[in-house]
């Protein structure tokens, strides 16, 4: 897995101009032998379907353009190891160059080992196709034995070397904070907006993960405008990065007295938790305001200062909490909220010539700009990016095994791409 890491320091067919850190899916088909630098710039959230078919293992290996990045990693490997031994003849690396072949050596070694141990098996298999043509029946039974033990070992080995090329994404071991907004439909968009903010919070519940609510605006007839929360837990940004988007429900709402099916959106926001040490904000770039909470009732609304509203002076972003009665525990959540959107808003900045995170994330709330339409008369959900529909909307929206089903699917399109990308490759060469 360390291998990952040194994916920047390996060479590639074409420099791409994307970053790998957020999910990231093509806005148009691909074109046949277009090359990494003159694809077009990938919005992450389209209808268009980021691909026709996922690969097999087999296809993949057949690409010459893998065959050709492993001999160079390979290369790599020994030429690293060369310079380290001190076997480039009179050629002297300075102590800088010397830890650089260090660590590649060392961020290399599970990838090229996991490739030799490859060679190993596919020569024993050429072994066992000699031994298929004798005479013996007894051999040739061992033989087809032994035949199929090397073919499950060289599908394992290749599985795992192609888990060792796709690069770790900088994100994908943090929290993150949810926000989910009303869009286009009315009532009926909030009321689809706290269904989806409850299927989150029954997704998290259903992994073990912690689910604290920043943020939550109701509407008066009925349903959630606004809503945010952080979420801790072992891959909790990974799992739930490839949520942010447009969601859209098509259905007949019960105050519908005619039955006219409804369309409504409401908008998802994945922004990654960074951790203390990871970011930091000057205390002197901040406004903190308190003020009486607003809501149903109750002893602390109205009659305390309670909510907390920060305000990033540079930026003019801001977070509130009135979720708590303690002043204390809302200035923390709200911190938690902001921190975030800052941290999104640093890694927009750093990407800004590859696209804009937020903004796609977010964009403009409309009916057309979907990545999943949630039919209820169907009772089916679509994907409209890998092109998935799953049954059973009750079932769905509960957060458990079918929203995993679909992340997952999501993932191996994903994963598909970017190495696609790291070989240079059209993703769609031999649909």
């Amino acid at each position: 897995m360390a291998y990952r890491r040194l994916v920047n320091l390996l060479p590639r067919v074409k420099e791409s101009a994307y970053n790998l850190w957020i999910p990231h899916f093509q806005k148009s088909p691909y074109v046949l032998n277009q090359t990494v630098e003159n694809r077009a710039k990938r919005t992450l959230y389209t209808s268009t379907p980021l691909m026709v078919k996922l690969l097999s293992v087999d296809e993949i290996f057949a690409r010459k353009s893998l065959q050709e990045h492993l001999r160079k990693t390979e290369g790599q490997y020994s030429e690293c190891l060369q310079a380290i031994s001190g076997n480039l003849g009179e050629e002297q690396c300075s102590e800088d160059e010397l830890k650089a072949n260090r660590t590649k050596v060392s961020l290399l070694a599970p990838l090229i080992q996991t490739i030799r141990e490859l060679d190993t098996k596919q020569k024993e298999i050429a072994e066992t196709e000699t031994l298929l043509k004798d005479e013996d029946p007894s051999l040739r039974e061992l033989a087809e034995v032994e035949r199929a033990g090397c073919l499950e070992d060289i599908q394992t080995l290749r599985q795992k070397i192609l888990d060792l090329l796709i690069p770790e994404e900088e994100t994908d071991l943090s929290d993150l904070v949810l926000e989910v907004t009303a869009g286009v439909g009315g009532q009926e968009a909030m009321l689809f907006n706290a269904e989806v903010f409850d299927m989150y919070q029954g997704f998290a519940q259903h992994h073990g993960w912690s689910f604290d609510i920043l943020e939550h605006t109701t509407s008066e007839i009925g349903g959630l405008r606004h809503a945010s929360a952080s979420i801790s837990g072992p891959q909790s940004y990974k799992r739930m990065k490839f949520e942010a988007g447009v969601h859209r429900v098509q259905r007949v709402p019960k105050t519908e007295k005619q039955g006219r099916m409804h369309t409504s959106t409401m908008t998802v926001a994945v922004l990654p938790q960074p951790t203390e040490i990871s970011f930091t904000i000057n205390p002197k770039d901040l406004r903190i305001d308190t003020k009486r909470a607003s809501g149903a009732g109750g002893q602390h609304v109205n009659t305390t200062d309670s909510a907390v509203r920060i305000v990033h002076l540079p930026t003019g972003v801001v977070a509130e909490c009135q979720q708590e009665r303690s002043q204390l525990k809302n200035r923390e959540k709200a911190m938690k909220s902001l921190r975030a959107k800052l941290y999104s808003m640093k890694l927009e900045e750093e990407t800004s010539k590859r696209y804009n995170q937020r903004k796609i994330q977010i964009g403009t709330k409309g009916r057309s700009e979907k990545i999943r339409t949630y039919n209820f008369s169907q009772d089916r959900i679509t994907d409209h990016r890998i092109s998935l529909t799953l049954h059973d909307l009750k079932s769905f929206l509960l957060g458990e095994d079918l929203l995993d089903e679909m992340n997952s699917s999501l993932q191996e399109f994903s994963n598909q791409e970017i190495l696609m990308e790291l070989l240079g490759e059209n993703s769609q060469d031999n649909s």
